[in-house]
């Protein structure tokens, strides 16, 4: 799946011409090749990543089906209509019931115009309902949530409505929406998800522990291709994500840096069996990853007064990642002289390890006993090669398909 970030979807409602030219560059070389590249099997194109989110206040509604247009016509131009289909990651809050029943639910209302446009579109081009569906931020926005529903092993409530029976929220959801494509008139169009997973760090509820859990359930679910109450059968999806990001933006929340099965450095961070058949064992890590020198900033142990530290912290986190360092988080154990020193080593280790970037107007030293406590870890940056892991980093935040990874089973 190619993705197309938010921030171009003006540009390409209003020039037929720029769609064409994406098309070209992104999709047609990549497909029938040119330069040595080509013969990618390229499924999907979603225009723009939830752009109709709440949060977004309508800042994409007026630009996303004409650009979904302009790119279905470029495709059609190029000979590749009837091979990718144009869709559009929704986000799940398109949708909502006013119970916990999927049958009561309905599009939001504010959107409904702009919602049966692309249903409309989607049907005459046999293209799917591509949606993302988080049972984790279930748990996250809402603290009286019951946290069972969020997992696949039948412990916690059942939801029972019409003649159907729920035992977890994310089949409650996904009939919610098929209840909500029923209303509108599609009781039939196909769903794909298109970011299902767990975080591992960032967030109470965000841990190895949980995060196993749940793909351990959400795989057994898939392999069995059940399905849902509404919708049985085999589904499709894509699990979000492969890599941790820590560029990516933490507006929704500091859990959005560690979405990955593996780290930041190809290591996995769990068992885990794709398969569905619930024998899970550690994934194979990455090869031929080169670290940098083991060394770590941290503060300096003949520092006594401590007066200057929150500061430095704080300027130290304002450069570098330090979403472990928060409540219910891998690092929240630490002390303010721990805190300080995770968080100047990841300044220093962002820095490609500069004598520099470790100082901190004197407080802060650098060492070669590795200071991670328990679950705490103080990473080693990737040797980065002029800093093109760093940029291929940030570019999985913008391209769909870099850090989401396809499961089916056929």
């Amino acid at each position: 799946m190619v993705g197309i970030p938010n921030d171009q979807l003006s540009k390409f409602a209003a020039s037929s011409r720029d769609a064409e030219h994406w098309v070209k560059e992104n999709v047609t070389i990549h497909i029938h090749g040119h330069d040595h590249r080509g013969g990618v099997n390229i499924r999907y194109i979603s225009v723009g990543n939830e752009p109709f989110m709440e949060d977004y206040n309508g800042m994409y509604v007026k630009t996303t089906f004409p650009a979904m247009q302009n790119i279905q016509n470029a495709l059609d131009k190029a000979g590749l209509g009837d091979k990718v289909k144009v869709t559009t990651a929704l986000n799940a809050d398109v949708y909502s019931s006013p119970s916990d029943k999927p049958s009561d639910g309905e599009f939001r209302s504010d959107i409904r115009d702009a919602i049966n446009q692309i249903l409309s579109f989607l049907h005459q081009r046999d293209s799917p309902f591509l949606v993302n569906i988080y049972p984790f931020l279930s748990l996250f926005q809402n603290d009286n949530f019951p946290k069972e529903l969020a997992f696949f092993d039948g412990q916690g409530q059942t939801i029972h409505d019409k003649n159907a029976q729920y035992t977890n929220v994310f089949d409650a959801n996904f009939d919610t929406l098929v209840w909500s494509l029923k209303k509108a008139g599609y009781p039939d169009m196909r769903v794909v998800v298109g970011e299902i997973g767990w975080p591992t760090d960032g967030n109470k509820n965000a841990n190895t522990y949980n995060a196993k859990r749940f793909y351990h359930g959400l795989l057994k679910k898939m392999a069995s291709k059940k399905g849902t109450p509404l919708r049985p059968g085999a589904m499709d999806m894509y699990l979000f994500s492969l890599f941790d990001e820590d560029l990516k933006s933490i507006a929704p929340g500091n859990f959005e840096r560690h979405w990955g099965i593996f780290g930041y450095d190809g290591r996995p961070k769990f068992p885990i069996d794709f398969s569905g058949q619930g024998q899970d064992q550690w994934p194979v890590a990455a090869k031929g990853v080169v670290y940098q020198d083991r060394k770590w900033c941290v503060l300096n142990s003949d520092v006594k007064n401590l007066s200057k530290v929150p500061s430095a912290l704080d300027y130290a986190c304002g450069g570098a990642d330090c979403t472990s360092l928060g409540f219910g988080c891998s690092c929240e154990n630490l002390d303010l002289a721990g805190k300080a020193s995770f968080a100047f080593n990841q300044y220093f280790q962002t820095r490609d390890q500069s004598v520099e970037a470790c100082n901190f107007d004197g407080l802060a030293t650098i060492v070669t006993q590795d200071p991670s406590r328990g679950s705490c870890v103080f990473p080693v940056e990737i040797e980065s090669n002029g800093n093109m892991v760093r940029a291929m980093r940030t570019l999985g935040s913008l391209l769909i398909g870099f850090s989401l990874f396809f499961i089916t089973y056929a």
